[in-house]
């Protein structure tokens, strides 16, 4: 067991090699101020060209399609909530004024949107449609996306991907595990860290999406109604133990908490719309 604890010490010092710790938000009220693992190589400015290319990519597939929607009326209504999310972002990280920031609506069942490195998003219709979404419910989707890309959740998960595999790799090495061993390290990663990991960007992206909506002047308390309109819509989901995203229970409990921490930022920005 010794002998198992040095070797991985050792390991995770090497799996470290390279990376920085970063906070790359500050000034939120709802504490999120956890320190980020970066891998240095994978700077901010490659991931969000690389994630720009992407989604150039897919808007221009969708819209051979015919799918993306360019003047309906919830194009518009994206179009606005965008806008004065958007305006918000600069709070938490400067550079954010300078991103090149889009909005696109794609006609699709699916229940899903995001936000993609750099400021790229997109809704898909069948969200709000199937959803029947207000307009405080979309901000508090799109705050939730915002978010992610605003605390660079996408970057962390790559730099922890290659300390993990770099890890697993030299761990099944010192101690001679094999096939079988290498197997039941990937599941040790898996539910043990990987899973975990991404469960708490989740949270974090609620925490600062429903204070980022607040900001631009939207209901806080439509996050919880949001959240169990999608826990209706989702029964079945796997358990949050197998989940990469937090039981909607736990979702929901986490931002009721929250509310009132933001309710005075969203009552004094509804004044200003």
């Amino acid at each position: 067991m010794k002998l198992g604890f040095k070797a991985l010490g050792l390991v995770l010092t090497m799996s470290l090699v390279g990376c920085q710790t970063v906070n790359t938000t500050s000034g939120d009220s709802v504490g999120v101020q956890r320190k980020q693992y970066m891998f240095s190589l994978l700077s901010t400015e490659q991931i969000n060209q690389s994630s720009a290319l992407q989604y150039q990519e897919m808007i221009q597939a969708a819209a051979s399609k015919g799918m993306v929607e360019r003047n309906t009326a919830n194009a518009r209504r994206l179009e606005v909530i965008g806008q004065r999310l958007i305006k918000q972002a600069p709070y938490y990280r400067a550079d954010a004024a300078s991103w090149p920031w889009e909005v696109n609506l794609i006609k699709s069942p699916e229940l899903n949107a995001s936000c993609m490195p750099g400021g790229k998003i997109i809704f898909f219709s069948g969200i709000i449609e199937k959803l029947q979404l207000t307009d405080d419910e979309i901000a508090a989707i799109m705050g939730h996306e915002i978010a992610h890309a605003l605390r660079e959740h996408s970057r962390e998960a790559m730099s922890k991907a290659y300390a993990l595999e770099v890890g697993k790799l030299g761990l099944v090495t010192l101690l001679g595990l094999g096939e079988q061993g290498m197997q039941l390290t990937n599941a040790a990663v898996e539910y043990g860290l990987t899973l975990p990991n991404s469960r708490s960007a989740e949270t974090e992206a609620d925490l600062l999406g429903i204070e980022l909506a607040a900001r631009a002047g939207y209901n806080p308390q439509a996050a919880v109604t949001l959240w169990q309109k999608m826990a209706q819509a989702s029964s079945g989901a796997p358990p949050e133990f197998l989940s990469t995203h937090p039981a909607s229970a736990s979702r929901i409990n986490t931002l009721q908490a929250v509310v009132p921490k933001v309710l005075p930022i969203y009552q004094q920005a509804k004044n200003r719309y």
